[in-house]
């Protein structure tokens, strides 16, 4: 039988003739080096992260007789979000080492051929590129366009000794079902092989081409470092907002307590929201509530809180209450889509602290607005303020979905270059809508540092500090005190007794969070 198929059969009339082979094999296995860095770029969390929104990118600004094919696809994904993931992991994977190693070609040139022409028509090609997070699949047509020469190639040259396939032939000849393009005639060929100096050169002349691949490789996949530089170039949301005062600010004061009993109930839904973080600017945003920053929950020392944590995200979500002293290994583990944890810890330590999503990547989760402050009143209390206000400071990194539409930016988010620096999820609106007090009057401010990256320094302009409570403890209250640094997850109580009428703001006195959004103002009538 093997005689057969492998009978002898004339030389090669040219030289050229006998390097079409190796250089086709030389092709695919370059083109197996694109797809395991493609593949490698589907393992990274921020491509599980925003699975979704590549969908939801590619959708928008489809024309009518499209909308139901990306409508479909939505449908179908969203419910179950990581096994696509998961699905698109594994696929991507087996063909990049299938190219590599020259492994069941024909089935390898379908499959791969086949999920690129589907990358292209659901997430690159009729509304893309997609730009959402840092991991892009690459042209996914001109891959289908790779695909079909190297079938048309497989067809004209038959075997190959550069490949899995050709040795797994020799001991079952069945496998060229599996392998093999060409015709019977072809394959009945004796495939040529370079002489060993011949293949040493051609190793070199592909080494060195994949050395200028790899040069060429970051711009093609639209895969940029996480520089300052980078981060600046891109169109920002303050660059895009609309002029003029923001037409709503949220409401800063600090609500009662949620119970006046030994125990007191929470319950918060994670969800994905569109809300406004420059004025006309909104943002695809993770939260709890729907909000940026979430509730805000005020207690009383000494009072069990009894959580409940309903996810209705697309991925898994946790919560981390920095107020509370429990196993996290118990409390705050991840919950899947559509489903509730449970758990309860004591307020046994005053003071205001934030709370978040512990998820991995914390980073993505909590950049993405999943954060929020809860209040421990100390027992006894601090002393009356004639006005209490929250103040959650937050970063916002951004890349441009289309308009005024933006989304979270992983590179940004591990270069901590952030586009805007806030107070309660929205630039600039206390300065549209100052927060009140009167003259003479104490005026105290709860001021969360959530991040997740940088380092506050709290300022009121023209005003000094009556009392500083780092932790809530009158016992360890400062005095006289002008600014007072916040860290990434802490929380700082600031009392005020401003003697003149007038309009003072507070500010990140980091002159960068201040041109990003990190001012407002107190007004202080007569």
């Amino acid at each position: 039988m093997l005689t057969e198929i492998y009978r002898p059969a004339k030389a090669p009339e040219t030289r050229s003739a006998v390097w079409m082979v190796p250089l086709t094999s030389a092709i695919r296995a370059a083109f197996g080096v694109i797809w395991a860095v493609d593949a490698l770029l589907t393992w990274r969390p921020e491509f599980a992260a925003h699975y979704i929104g590549y969908l939801e990118n590619a959708a928008r600004g489809q024309p009518v007789w499209l909308s139901f094919w990306f409508q479909m696809w939505l449908d179908l994904v969203r419910p179950h979000p990581m096994l696509f993931v998961w699905l698109t992991r594994g696929l991507e994977t087996a063909v990049a080492i299938a190219l590599l190693l020259g492994f069941m070609r024909r089935w390898t040139y379908v499959v791969g051929g086949t999920l690129s022409l589907l990358i292209w028509a659901t997430a690159e090609g009729f509304g893309g590129p997609y730009v959402v997070g840092a991991a892009n699949l690459g042209p996914a047509l001109v891959y289908v366009l790779v695909f079909v020469g190297l079938i048309v190639f497989d067809r004209v040259e038959g075997r190959t000794p550069y490949s899995i396939d050709y040795y797994l032939e020799q001991r079952w000849p069945n496998w060229t079902r599996l392998a093999e393009w060409a015709p019977a005639d072809v394959l009945a060929r004796v495939p040529p092989r370079l002489p060993w100096a011949d293949q040493a050169i051609a190793i070199v002349a592909l080494a060195a081409s994949l050395v200028f691949l790899f040069g060429s490789l970051e711009s093609a996949l639209a895969v940029q470092p996480a520089t300052p530089e980078n981060a600046a170039s891109a169109v920002s949301p303050l660059s895009l907002a609309v002029s003029g005062p923001i037409a709503h600010a949220r409401d800063a004061r600090v609500p009662p307590l949620l119970g006046t009993g030994s125990t007191v109930e929470v319950n918060l839904v994670a969800t994905d929201a569109t809300i406004e973080i420059a004025n006309g600017v909104n943002y695809k945003a993770w939260t709890f509530g729907g909000t940026v920053p979430g509730p805000i929950l005020h207690v009383r020392q000494g009072q069990t809180v009894q959580v409940t944590l309903t996810n209705h995200g697309m991925m898994p979500h946790s919560i981390d209450f920095h107020a509370a002293q429990i196993a996290p290994s118990v409390a705050f583990r991840d919950v899947n889509p559509g489903e509730s944890i449970q758990f309860s810890f004591v307020a046994s330590v005053p003071g205001v602290f934030v709370y978040h999503c512990g998820t991995s990547p914390v980073l993505l989760h909590m950049a993405n607005g999943m954060y929020g402050a809860i209040i421990v009143d100390p027992d006894p209390p601090l002393p009356h303020a004639d006005a209490s206000y929250v103040l959650v400071q937050g970063e916002w990194y951004t890349s441009q979905v289309e308009d005024r539409l933006m989304m979270g930016n992983w590179s940004k988010m591990l270069a901590a270059t952030p586009d805007e620096i806030v107070f309660n999820g929205t630039a600039f609106q206390y300065r549209d809508h100052p927060l009140s007090g009167r003259a003479g009057q104490r005026i105290r401010l709860y001021v969360v540092n959530a991040g997740p990256s940088l380092a506050s320094a709290f300022h009121v302009i023209g005003a000094v500090f009556s009392t500083v409570y780092p932790d809530a403890n009158p016992e360890h209250a400062l005095t006289g005190v002008s600014t007072y640094p916040i860290a990434p997850g802490q929380g700082v109580v600031f009392d005020l007794v401003i003697p003149q009428p007038g309009k003072y703001s507070f500010v990140d006195h980091d002159m960068r969070a201040m041109e990003l959004g990190a001012m407002g103002t107190l007004e202080i009538s007569p």
